[in-house]
């Protein structure tokens, strides 16, 4: 039988590169669900899709093949057979993500993919509603948060550090208005699973979150 380890909080509370670090002290496979949604919003700015525009998104979507391989253990995400990754991190790109990812058909497709990584391997994984709806029988579940401010600044910092130019308190209003909308969608809404931990990252180092996670999986 497969462990799975699930870890949910909004956007910008790190999740990614925790649960990257913690599949690789604990030899999991690390399935980060949110490239996945990313590169689904991707596929539909390229089409020119409006993100308001449920009805196009529901059938645009089932064009859309994404798929992950591992290269040297580092997770690939292929749309239609196409390397993404180096695409998937700007804020256009997010900010589309939150929007696609509301829509059920989106869900539905990108969820399938998730529970079959699930079940024939160890996993550990994070988005919104990993503990509550793709993986609620995931045997450690852990909801990961921050202060709008902290995520604020670190995104400000990471983009800052590859050169480009950015306003703090837009990122901060950016967290928190996707975070209203995570919160608030009627399809699978962020939300702490009751039998999850939380950890707050607010005044942690990323090696304190590595290791309280590590020592919570045991």
């Amino acid at each position: 039988m497969s462990f799975n380890v699930a870890i949910d909080g909004p956007a910008g509370a790190g999740k990614s590169t925790i649960a990257r670090a913690v599949a690789k002290k604990k030899g999991f496979i690390y399935v980060d669900t949110g490239a996945m949604y990313r590169a689904m919003a991707l596929f539909m700015l390229r089409e020119g899709v409006e993100p308001t525009d449920a009805a196009t998104i529901a059938d645009k979507c089932k064009e859309a093949d994404i798929t992950i391989q591992y290269v040297d253990g580092e997770q690939v995400v292929l749309l239609n057979g196409e390397n993404v990754n180096a695409y998937l991190r700007t804020e256009e790109v997010g900010n589309m993500a939150s929007n696609t990812s509301a829509q059920p058909a989106v869900r539905t497709k990108l969820v399938e993919l998730q529970q079959a990584l699930a079940a024939k391997s160890d996993v550990i994984m994070d988005g919104r509603d990993i503990g509550t709806v793709v993986l609620p029988n995931a045997q450690v579940k852990i909801y990961l948060t921050a202060s709008s401010m902290v995520r604020a600044r670190r995104r400000y910092d990471e983009l800052t550090a590859k050169g480009e130019t950015c306003d703090l308190e837009k990122i901060r209003q950016d967290i928190e208005d996707r975070d209203y909308r995570d919160m608030h969608r009627e399809t699978s809404p962020l939300k702490q699973a009751e039998d999850a931990v939380l950890v707050d990252t607010s005044d942690m180092t990323i090696e304190q979150v590595i290791d309280r996670i590590v020592e919570l999986i045991g």
